[in-house]
Formats: C-alpha cells, structure tokens, sequence
C-alpha cells in the first residue's frame, strides 16, 4: 500500500509498506513516484535536455539492479514524453538513505518504507554507489550474459578503491573521477543502441591503439527487454592535460590581436591567400609569421596531423563491418538531403522570427540569408555523389575545439558522441571525413570573433576593420592546416579525393555547420549569430 501524506511543514512523506529491495516492484508508489515527483525533479535537472519543450508524462521503460553484497542500488531508464509528440530516454540511478544529515541538497523523495525511514536520493550522490560500480567494473569477467553487463580491458588491472568525486560542473552526462586516475562518464541521456562514445573510444584506444586518445578502460551496458544493448557508463584513463584547445586558442588569439596595435600592423601590408590554399609553414610571408607567431601556427599544423592521424585510424579497419569504409551512393545522398532541407528550413523559420534581436552587421547578414534562401537550398540539394571518389568513414561528428585537450606539446582528442541534434542512428552514419575538418574550421573561425567580441575595449580598431584581420587570420589556419593534413592522409591511404573534390565538400560541410550552428545562437547568443551567417555568406560567395 502506497499512501501520501502531508505533515506540518508541508512536506510531502511517502508512505509504502515495502521493503527498499522490494519498493520498485509496488506499482502504485512507481505510479505516483513517477506522475508527482520525477516530472518536476527531472526538469531541474542540468542534465535534463528538454527544457526548450513541454512535458507531457514520464514512463517507467525498463528497471535493474545494481549491487554488491547487500548494498543494493536501482537504474532507471525513463521515458519522458512530450507535448510535441517524441521522447527522450535518461537514466536515474537511485539510493535509500536514512540518514536524516545526508544530501540534503539532492533528495528526491522524503519516503516511510516497512522498516525504517528516509530519502530516496541519485545514487550518483552516494559514496558507497559509486564505490560499487568502480569495483564491479574493475571486477568484470570477460564474458558477461547478464542483463547488467560491466566490462574492463583484459590487460589492464585496476588498483584498489581509494576515492571518488564529481568532475566539474554536471552537464548533459555525469562524470565521476576515481582514485584521481580514471574518469567513468555516466551517460544520462540513454539510446536504444551502443552509444558512440563508448563504440569510437573503444575502438580507437583499444582496437587500433591510437594514441591520441584517454584509453578505454570499461565500460557499463544494459540488456533492455528487447534485447537491444544500451550504454549507460564508459571508463577512461584520466589525462593529464592543460584545459582545452579552445582555451588555448582564445589566450593566443587575444595577444594575436593586441599585436596589430603593438607591432602597429596595417591590413593592407599583410599578403592575402585564397581560402583552401595549401601552404607550409615555411612558405608563409614573413610578415604572416611575425604576426601570428610560430607558436600558434605549429599548433595549427599538429592538430591537422593528429586529426588525420585520427582519421586514418578510423579509416583502417576492414572486419568490423561499423568502422569498414564506404564510398558515397545514392541512398547516402537521399540520407544527407532530407536531413539537411528539414534542419534548413528550421533555420529559415528561426532566422524570420527573430530578426528583431539583431542589429547592424548581423541584421544585414540575416536579411541576405533570407534573400539568397533559394540560392543556398539549390546547393545542398544539389549534392551529386556520382562525382565523388572518396572515402566514407566513421567520424568524430562533434569536432571543435573544446573536444581537444592541450598536454603540453601536444593534444587529446575526446568525446565522440556526436552532434547532439542527431539522432543515435545518424550519428553513426559514415561519412567525409572533411565533414570532422570543416567542424574544426568553423572552430576557428569561432574563437577568432569570439576574441573580438570579447575584448573589443582592448583594441584601438573599428570591430569592422578588425573582422578584415579576422578573415585574413582564418584563410592561413586553413592553409596550415589542410596541407599537413593532405599529406599525412596521403602517405597513409586514406582516400579523401582529389582538390576539385576536397574544395567541393569542405565548402558542403561548412556551410552545413554554419547553418546547424545558426540556430544556436539565435537561441542562445543573438550577437554571436554573426560568426555562423559571415560563415554562411563566405561559402556563398566562394
């Protein structure tokens, strides 16, 4: 029996002659557990993504246990259904506390079971659960047919339990750090699949040893009623590491920028280059290299070499049928096609309705997007695969800068999830692996405006004179860049087709990632919008 109450100080208690083992079989207290306390808990929640819709109700999709001992823990798989018609599925692990000084910040539901009372709290709070799921991982057998499926290397023997912690600030997954040495990504938002991450770090880390990567260490996987296997955690290796490459380039950049009035540069003195020329470091004008700085540009071109290193790795293989390349086709082209009119016409709709944000350089750029709709709806439907001799590979999907972690000279690639937009099926799809370079472009081309915008009072310029210096900066990262990374893909047999083809689809998948990016910003930051519609314009007026 289920039964709620209210005590003087308005506090809902829960009432429920079950045993905690046994309290996840009670169908009345799932039934109000999930209708009057998940659906306003799970909306409070950072790593709830579907604050933008309307809930409508939430199900209870599948349940399982995780313990050791006599310490027992219960997952959640929830379905959250909304007003407009689909569902997200997340995962909630859960504890019972009794303690009546623990978590306070992180109750759930106050709750009277059979034997005792307390709070049902997210196990990813308690200590002892992540203790348990650390030692489960570091304790798995080589084969597992439960429905609860915990998995490590083979060659790699995990130390004792030491400690655990939060790492940063919880966002769309939890990551928990154990014993400072390993970091377990708890993935909240859950597909019915293998979730990517775990698929390309496991495979790149562990199958073909790609440096460049954390290793992969284990992993947590769910048998669902259907059979379908679910990712709900995967263990890396914790890098040591200096922040992220966006960071990194933002430092730089602002000195970059605080030069020209330093070393009193005039624009019209610095040698223009066309956007996806190639050139070599030692080939750059000496006025270019005194500008930006050795530093940087060695920078540039190691991250084009360990993006090709990457890709090739992802290029290679040929038994398992995920990673084995592919050439482009018809159905691929219908594919690419219907998702991007769809996501096309979202923009056009997003852009039309909020005009009213934007102002000056911004609005002007917006009103061309709108005018030259059919221009640009011409080229991408216009994709013509027959013409295209390259290869197509599982991609990174979600490259920029803050995915790369700097380690001192060199750079760490991390979390392959994929665009978040995307659907789990999508984002497995092979594709160029240019789309992954143009992503990293548009990165660029990101922290080189978002230095403008941010300093702006630090620098003696008209922000429009300097976005002359802003453009001229992103044409020579590109030249560094696609030169090394040319090469290097070359000398390895990672077919990416020749120049005309190169050009063709990095013009593509740039301005597919600047009109996927368009709507973020139109959401979030209108006056960053002028960063994804200059990025629209240059390819249209290529």
């Amino acid at each position: 029996m289920t039964e709620k109450t209210i005590t003087n100080t308005d506090v809902s208690i829960f009432s429920c002659n079950k045993k905690w083992e046994e309290l996840i079989e009670d169908k009345n207290f799932v039934t109000v557990f999930l209708s009057d306390i998940l659906e306003e808990y799970i909306q409070k929640q950072r790593w709830f993504g579907g604050k933008s819709s309307k809930l409508k109700y939430i199900e209870l999709s599948e349940y399982f246990r995780i313990q050791q001992d006599d310490e027992v823990y219960f997952g959640l798989i929830l379905e959250v259904n909304f007003i407009e018609a689909f569902y997200h599925h997340y995962f909630l692990p859960i504890a019972f506390v009794s303690d009546v000084s623990f978590a306070t910040e992180n109750r759930i539901l106050p709750i009277k079971l059979k034997d005792q009372k307390g709070y049902i709290i997210d196990a990813m709070h308690l200590e002892s659960f992540r203790k348990v799921v650390y030692q489960r991982i570091s304790s798995a057998l080589p084969i597992d047919k439960t429905p609860v499926q915990y998995h490590k290397t083979e060659d790699f023997k995990f130390p004792e339990y030491q400690s655990s912690r939060f790492m940063g600030v919880e966002q769309s997954n939890t990551s928990i750090i154990y014993n400072d040495a390993f970091i377990l990504k708890f993935f909240r938002r859950i597909y019915a699949d293998k979730n990517p991450d775990y698929e390309m770090s496991r495979f790149l880390s562990h199958t073909k040893e790609f440096k460049q990567t954390p290793p992969y260490l284990g992993s947590i996987n769910i048998i669902d009623s259907e059979n379908t296997n679910i990712t709900i955690g995967l263990m890396q290796k914790l890098v040591p590491n200096n922040g992220d490459a966006w960071e990194y380039f933002l430092k730089e950049l602002r000195i970059i920028f605080k030069d020209i009035d330093t070393k009193k540069i005039a624009f019209e003195d610095l040698p223009d280059i066309t956007i996806f020329e190639r050139r070599k470091i030692v080939d750059l004008p000496p006025k270019i290299v005194d500008w930006v700085g050795l530093n940087l540009l060695n920078k540039v071109e190691l991250l084009a070499k360990r993006t090709a290193e990457m890709h090739v790795a992802l290029g290679s293989e040929f038994s398992d049928t995920a990673f084995t390349p592919a050439y482009f086709n018809g159905d691929y082209t219908v594919w690419l096609k219907n998702r991007l009119t769809y996501q096309f016409q979202n923009r056009l709709n997003l852009t039309e309705n909020n005009l009213y944000k934007l102002k000056g350089y911004a609005l002007q750029l917006a009103k061309e997007f709108l005018e030259n709709k059919n221009s640009i709806r011409k080229r991408l439907v216009n994709f013509d695969w027959t013409k295209l001799k390259g290869e197509r590979i599982r991609i990174h999907g979600d490259y920029h800068l803050g995915q790369i972690l700097v380690q001192d000279d060199d750079f760490c690639i991390l979390d392959f999830e994929g665009e978040p937009e995307s659907t789990i099926r999508d984002r497995k799809v092979k594709q160029p692996p240019l789309k992954d370079v143009a992503g990293l472009f548009r990165s660029f081309h990101y922290a080189i405006y978002a230095t403008i915008f941010s300093h702006q009072k630090e620098y003696q310029q008209e922000q429009e004179e300097l976005f002359k210096y802003a453009e001229l900066l992103y044409k020579y990262f590109v030249a560094v860049f696609l030169e090394t990374y040319r090469t290097v893909t070359q000398e390895n047999n990672l077919s990416i087709g020749y120049t005309n083809e190169r050009v063709y689809l990095l013009k593509y998948c740039l301005l597919e990632k600047a009109i996927y990016e368009l709507g973020y910003e139109l959401n979030s930051r209108p006056k960053w919008t002028i960063i994804p519609l200059k990025g629209i314009a240059n390819i249209m007026n290529s």
